[in-house]
């Protein structure tokens, strides 16, 4: 950790080059932050509200009845998840020639790559804050506890890919592995369908599906932005907890075996 407080000037650069990186020599820019998630939600909306004829609860107590922004809520806080994951998996390997040049403390690049699709993240969610206030609902007054869970969920993320960053290392089928288990974990999760559909044909399943940190994770975010209520102590620690000890594990593990990095690179 001292080491990592020492490299905050690195840390800054990397998460700026990444920041750049992303839509560079594009002519929208950061643009397409926005437009990417879009055409996902209206993809899903389209498939799911009509011609599956999904119907979630009205915000409560909102009253919102928007499956396009209930939908995002979720799919936003998912997509943020998954992009910083599978990206940050990558890091070490993408970097390789900088890890064997220079010495810095190895999980700067996972950070960075957190750092920077964090910032990503803010910019759709304030996007999304505004539209929920256009439709009627008043997130406002819960937007400091959306933050908190915007932050927890980074941490939840960070631990993951510190983790699947040194195991893409040793084990270079990790990429495609990880790949086919984000799809399943997508569709596991109730986010362009409510738990309630589980909870009515699969009621055995619902403890199941209560296990998933992002499962939790769609919930808070509903109910702090479409809802407009506090979320549940209950999801409150145990998304705290499951992300803190994520980031623990992660990084003992990282730290473990990151000495054999250039080798193995």
């Amino acid at each position: 950790m001292t080491d990592l407080r020492s490299s905050r000037e690195l840390l800054v650069n990397l998460t700026l080059r990444d920041i750049r990186g992303k839509y560079k020599r594009t002519a929208l820019g950061q643009v397409w932050s926005l437009i990417n998630p879009i055409a996902q939600m209206a993809t899903y909306a389209v498939v799911f509200s009509i011609l599956l004829t999904v119907q979630p609860k009205k915000g409560d107590p909102s009253g919102l009845d928007v499956f396009a922004l209930w939908l995002s809520c979720a799919l936003l806080p998912w997509l943020f998840f998954s992009n910083t994951v599978t990206t940050g998996m990558g890091v070490l390997v993408t970097n390789a020639n900088l890890i064997n040049k220079v010495y810095f403390p190895r999980e700067t690049l996972v950070i960075a790559n957190v750092l920077s699709w964090l910032f990503t993240h803010c910019f759709e969610m304030t996007v999304l804050v505004i539209a929920v206030l256009i439709f009627g609902g008043n997130p406002l007054p819960f937007l400091p506890v959306t933050l908190f869970f915007m932050l927890v969920l980074a941490v939840f993320a960070l631990g993951v890919s510190l983790l699947l960053s040194i195991a893409n290392v040793y084990f270079r089928d990790t990429q495609h592995f990880v790949a086919i288990l984000m799809q399943l974990w997508f569709y596991l999760t109730p986010i362009v369908y409510p738990i309630s559909i589980v909870a009515g044909k699969k009621p055995g399943l619902v403890g199941i599906y209560r296990l998933n940190p992002i499962e939790r994770f769609t919930e808070v975010f509903r109910n702090t932005v479409y809802d407009g209520r506090l979320p549940t102590l209950v999801n409150t620690l145990f998304l705290v907890g499951v992300s803190s000890a994520t980031l623990v594990i992660g990084y003992w593990l990282f730290k473990r075996y990151e000495g054999r990095l250039a080798e193995e690179l």
